[in-house]
């Protein structure tokens, strides 16, 4: 005869399956990354950004320097906070004291409360113009760690820095992915610094871009992320259904080629402006809700890319506000999901509770027919597994 432990403990274990099964209606949603710009004169001051970023269920967020203001605000917040030390003070941080001073400053003082679980070195530093800064990169970055690691805050933030797509010689097809000749020396002790803190490659890659400069031979729908026959790797047979994924594969294959596994490739930075010159083509309203509506669409549902399907791919999206002060084309100015006001550039369905300054694009995530069968499918489901709890739970009093 079953004891009344081993009843309760039936029950608490068929009562655990149903509340994280997948079906149930405590289903998970992955939580993604947005950049959170500040190349402007006219944004919301950083208490009301955590608010918002609070609104649309982000917990994931990436400034572009240590802004003490934002580190404040978001202080005791579930908001995971990702920094960035500037490409202008590389140089200095090539003495060990520099960065351990730094680290004291500008990291130290906010944790734990403000939970910093990342710090970029520089940004786009392998392609930067200025090309005497890649030689500070990889001390910099040891240095840093190696702060952290003194201070006893190496545990829970990892060093690295984002990368260009640029930083590629060959990218197609993505088993063809290799470094360019000129960087692969610095590339490799870069590498190797990752591969032994266990920190992951960080990747800025915009489809747009590739469409833009070749829209005759690049599908619109493949780089969307829309149905389309979509292309495979003639090495690997690996199916293609979109060009981000590939930009991602051929990275990780270029790593693979300098002698280096098992290091996790992330997205820094994509997306797609709302507006640009007459000479960026692609560069519109329709495609930025499209691209940044179908890749949340994948980020909420964990997927990995063909090489790598069980990891899910991590992603930041670019970005929170449009930036009025960013220098450039029309395009970059207007990457923004909002207006500096709070109010939606378009929306990608994060949330009903955000307002729209352009109703017409005011859309969900899912069509209503689509939710319909979603809360059909989710009631029946909890139906099921009521059933079953139920008929065990009588199986029980009856042993």
């Amino acid at each position: 005869m079953a004891t009344f432990t081993q009843k309760m403990a039936i029950r608490y274990i068929l009562l655990a399956f149903f509340l994280y099964t997948d079906t149930g209606i405590f289903a998970r949603v992955a939580s993604f990354g947005i950049n959170y710009g500040q190349v402007a004169n006219n944004l919301p001051q950083p208490e009301k950004v955590l608010e918002l970023l609070s609104t649309l269920k982000i917990t994931k967020t990436r400034i572009y320097d240590t802004n003490p203001q934002i580190l404040k605000a978001f202080a005791n917040s579930n908001v995971e906070i990702i920094v960035t030390i500037e490409n202008q003070i590389l140089n200095q941080l090539n003495d060990p004291q520099q960065a351990l001073q730094w680290v004291n400053t500008n990291i130290k003082p906010y944790l734990p409360d403000t939970k910093i679980t990342g710090i970029q070195v520089g940004n786009e530093v392998f392609t930067e113009l200025d090309t005497t800064l890649i030689q500070y990169l990889v001390p910099a970055v040891i240095n840093i760690y190696n702060a952290l690691v003194q201070l006893g805050l190496n545990t829970n933030i990892h060093v690295s820095t984002p990368s260009s797509l640029e930083v590629l010689e060959e990218s197609y097809p993505p088993s063809a992915g290799s470094f360019r000749s000129e960087i692969s020396e610095i590339m490799k002790e870069f590498l190797n610094f990752l591969s032994k803190t266990k920190s992951p490659f960080w990747v800025n890659a915009y489809p747009y871009f590739a469409y833009k400069n070749d829209p005759n031979q690049i599908s619109l729908d493949y780089v969307l992320f829309n149905p389309n026959q979509g292309m495979v790797d003639p090495n690997t047979n690996l199916h293609y259904d979109n060009m981000l994924y590939a930009m991602v594969d051929a990275v990780t294959f270029a790593i693979a080629k300098l002698g280096f596994n098992g290091i996790e490739v992330r997205v820094s930075e994509t997306g797609w402006p709302s507006k640009g010159d007459s000479d960026e083509i692609g560069a519109s309203l329709k495609n930025a809700e499209i691209y940044n509506k179908n890749l949340l669409r994948r980020q909420m549902k964990n997927e990995g890319t063909p090489l790598n399907p069980r990891m899910r791919l991590e992603s930041y999206l670019f970005a929170l506000f449009n930036e009025n002060m960013k220098n450039g084309p029309t395009s970059e100015r207007n990457y923004g999901l909002f207006e500096p006001d709070e109010s939606m550039t378009y929306n990608v369905g994060l949330s009903s509770f955000a307002k729209s300054s352009n109703p017409s694009t005011s859309i969900s995530l899912t069509s209503s027919a689509t939710r319909t069968k979603a809360s059909q499918k989710e009631n029946q489901s909890l139906f099921h597994w009521m059933f079953v709890y139920l008929l065990i739970s009588s199986l029980c009093a009856f042993v």
